[in-house]
């Protein structure tokens, strides 16, 4: 008798990256309103590194 092959997901932790991403992105949204130039700058560059980081985590993950 055949066993049933079921496949498992591979798992790269690319979802925290998008969550950390969107919470950089609205402190920076914040401090821009609020008159932070700097932290607003800053903290839109991290978000811009986490969504870059998430975007090839998620390629990586389709060609695999």
């Amino acid at each position: 008798m055949l066993d049933s092959v079921t496949a498992v997901p591979l798992q790269m932790g690319g979802g925290g990256f998008l969550y950390w991403a969107l919470i950089f992105f609205v402190l920076a949204i914040v401090a821009a309103a609020v008159g932070a130039r700097g932290v607003a700058g800053v903290s839109m560059e991290i978000a811009r590194i986490f969504v870059l980081i998430f975007i090839i985590l998620a390629i990586v993950a389709l060609l695999l």
